[in-house]
């Protein structure tokens, strides 16, 4: 088996290993929202089935599926994407919020034609997510403020504004603005879906609008820029390792800045889709949407996979638009619903914290063992400083015992060879050795 292969495989079981997480996680999901059925006093077994045809009853409850799911894929998606890059897009409620004002202003104040409308809300409204998803990464890059804290006060910026818009424009004896002007309307097949036979005429009753489509595209272009382009790979290569990447020449404060644009880009697309193809107004809003906050939860069940965002996304949804059916027919409080969605991220979440743990006694062990080595070397070096000490020590005293001077040496010899002295006048001197005192 070559490396190639060897790592496909370890690839596709590590893919296997998330799906079943994944699935592992909404069968956990559903079973304590069937326990916190079944002691509310209601049957869990009816319950979940009142889910289920919510859904696919007709093809219009599946429309309405469709339709609750769009936003949801797009934030979702927007999330994901800043989630690859190594960022935390908290502000995908804000960025979403800004989408709708400025395509509802576009929409509403400017009278363009059909075809053009639309097209020019869409593109200034994610100019304007991508500006103030931009403000987030700035602030990041520039002054190292997480990324976290400034998206979540930006999301409250974003829902006053909103409210002051909608007080502006607001309709009488009404809680949201007028109408949109119809030039600017995405709504697929509003007028023309009777004639598509029995399944797609009861399917298009609901309000499918253009939005869908530009999700699907936004989801391939995503997946394309993440993996296919250079942006995409310095993108993630600042998220893997900042340092790393300005050490190989990739300017990490501009590529911050990219990726939150990029983000809140994607979740202004979810707000303008929303009001040019279904709301058509802007609401006064006493809380938050949540559709930011949605697409967060969608992003992680998908494990942060653009592909997967599809389906995370069109199952949430089809929670959310089906939790109204369970009020309807069993009375259950469609709370019920987030119950659910809460305690299947829990769990998506759980061998993430599981991963976190793991690395984290990996480093202590590591951390262990090189200060084991540390000691090791330390010790090592002393004894091996110590034999050397006494190897020099040994020396010494051995050359303090042998060493001779060597003029000694040959003065006895030349003494011992030599017996006649010579005078100062040339005659040679005869010396015999004394032997006894009398002599």
């Amino acid at each position: 088996m070559t490396d190639t292969q060897i790592k496909a495989k370890r690839k596709l079981a590590l893919n296997n290993s998330k799906i079943l997480f994944t699935l592992v996680s909404i069968f956990m999901g559903l079973l304590i929202g069937a326990i916190v059925i079944g002691v509310s006093g209601y049957n869990p077994l009816e319950a979940y089935g009142a889910l289920v045809s919510g859904v696919i009853k007709t093809p219009r409850n599946i429309g309405w599926a469709v339709v609750y799911s769009t936003p949801i894929i797009l934030t979702g998606l927007g999330v994901c994407f800043a989630f690859k890059t190594g960022l935390f897009n908290m502000g995908a409620e804000g960025q979403y919020i800004v989408g709708t004002i400025v395509g509802f202003m576009v929409a509403y104040a400017l009278p363009l034609p059909p075809i053009i409308h639309p097209i020019v809300a869409i593109i200034l409204a994610m100019a304007a997510g991508a500006l103030y998803g931009a403000i987030a990464g700035f602030i990041k890059a520039k002054f190292g403020i997480h990324e976290v804290i400034s998206t979540i006060m930006l999301n409250w910026i974003a829902f006053y504004f909103q409210n002051f818009i909608a007080y502006k424009y607001q309709k009488p004896n009404a809680f949201s603005t007028f109408d949109i002007l119809d030039s600017a309307k995405v709504t697929l097949f509003k007028d023309s879906y009777k004639n598509f036979g029995p399944f797609f005429s009861k399917f298009f009753k609901a309000p499918v609008h253009l939005g869908t489509i530009l999700g699907i595209l936004a989801v391939i272009a995503v997946w394309y820029i993440l993996n296919k382009t250079v942006l995409g790979y310095e993108l993630k290569a600042v998220g893997l390792n900042r340092e790393a990447s300005e050490y190989g020449g990739i300017n990490s404060g501009n590529k911050i800045i990219q990726s939150m644009a990029i983000s809140g880009a994607i979740c202004a697309l979810a707000g303008v889709c929303q009001v040019l193809g279904y709301t058509y107004c802007l609401s006064v809003l006493s809380a938050m949407d949540n559709y930011g906050f949605d697409g967060l939860a969608v992003a992680l069940l998908a494990s942060n996979n653009p592909i997967a965002v599809i389906f995370s996304g069109l199952f949430f949804g089809s929670l959310k638009y089906a939790g109204s059916n369970l009020q309807r027919v069993l009375g259950v409080p469609s709370e019920l619903i987030n119950i659910i969605i809460g305690t299947i991220i829990l769990f998506t979440a759980v061998p993430l914290i599981f991963r976190i743990i793991k690395a984290r006694r990996k480093m202590k062990k590591a951390e262990k063992n090189a200060k084991l080595e540390s000691d090791k070397f330390v010790s090592e070096k002393s004894n091996k400083e110590s034999q050397e000490e006494k190897i020099l020590v040994k020396e010494d005293e051995t050359d303090k015992i042998d060493v001779k001077d060597p003029n000694e040496d040959f003065d006895n010899k030349e003494s011992n060879n030599n017996p006649n002295i010579i005078n100062e006048t040339g005659e040679e001197i005869k010396v015999r050795k004394v032997e006894s005192e009398e002599e």
